[in-house]
């Protein structure tokens, strides 16, 4: 079995994979792989499947499919994989972290600390105890979210159309009916047609004054035009964000010089732990494939 590793993963990945078959990770060896393993940089187009003839399977080490063309892959009877329980609790750490920072103040007195500044008297820090957070889809890495905040003593309200009940949070009915109530908004979901710029002037204008929105999903799933201008008139309390609608971003995105942006190079999956985990799964993909084939 010829094994391709298009993206970085742990660097204890080829070792692990060589009970296997062979490992490469030069691109150029596309034509005779029949494994490629992905993470969110390589792009899985028709093209790139036009130069892998031999492909059988596809694994994206992470949760969203997006960056491979599904139906592609079916056509040629490519099998698609991805990892996404591995990736939950580092995910889910970050989109806390970044909820934690803005009304901490944290970049404000790091900065300030550095230049000289003592800033006790002029930045006033809000707790997140006693405020509704809302998750907008509550899979696996939502329910992550859910459990911490939980914990700061939050209360978590949330809406995904395909989990009418949750045990950690209040399901309500409506997008619309989340965008009345909560304070910090944390985005779970996925990039569908449905969901790309969904967060827009109008869905802004339905949200509560001073919200907090946190971003640790897909960056397309936002207009960055309607929120920078919602960031600029105070609607919008402060963006924190780990995801662009390309990597890296557009630097003409006004997001990045929009005021109260927080943000971070997409690196929600980039724990070590979680890229062992990740490890984890290709090998137990791998093998109960090797167990089905008789190998």
């Amino acid at each position: 079995m010829k094994i391709l590793m298009a993206d970085s993963f742990d660097e204890s990945l080829p070792g692990r994979l060589a009970s296997f078959g062979t490992v490469s990770t030069d691109l150029n060896e596309l034509g005779g792989a029949e494994v490629l393993l992905v993470r969110s940089k390589t792009k899985v187009t028709r093209e790139m499947l036009d130069k892998a003839p031999q492909l059988k399977l596809v694994i994206r080490g992470g949760v969203g499919l997006d960056n491979v063309d599904i139906e592609a892959c079916r056509e040629r009877g490519i099998e698609v994989r991805n990892t996404p329980r591995a990736s939950s609790v580092a995910v889910a750490e970050l989109a806390l972290a970044l909820m934690l920072a803005v009304p901490n103040r944290v970049i404000e007195g790091h900065e300030g600390m550095k230049a000289g500044q003592w800033l006790k008297k002029e930045l006033k820090r809000t707790e997140l105890f006693g405020k509704t957070l809302g998750l907008l889809g509550v899979g696996l890495i939502g329910t992550e979210v859910a459990r911490r905040a939980l914990a700061f003593g939050m209360r978590v309200v949330a809406h995904d159309h395909y989990v009418p009940h949750h045990a950690l949070a209040e399901m309500l009915d409506t997008e619309e009916d989340l965008f009345a109530v909560a304070d910090y908004i944390s985005i779970h979901l996925p990039l569908t047609p449905e969901t790309k710029g969904m967060i827009d002037a109008r869905a802004l204008a339905q949200m509560k004054p001073g919200v907090v929105l946190v971003n640790t999903a897909r960056g397309k799933v936002v207009v960055e035009e309607d929120l920078a201008a919602a960031l600029k008139s105070g609607k919008v309390r402060a963006y924190a964000t780990d995801v662009w609608a390309s990597d890296p971003p557009d630097p003409a995105s006004p997001l990045l010089v929009a005021p109260n942006v927080l943000m971070t190079p997409h690196i929600g999956a980039s724990s070590k732990e979680n890229l062992l985990r990740i490890g984890d799964a290709i090998v137990e993909i791998l093998t109960k494939k090797k167990v089905t084939a008789g190998v």
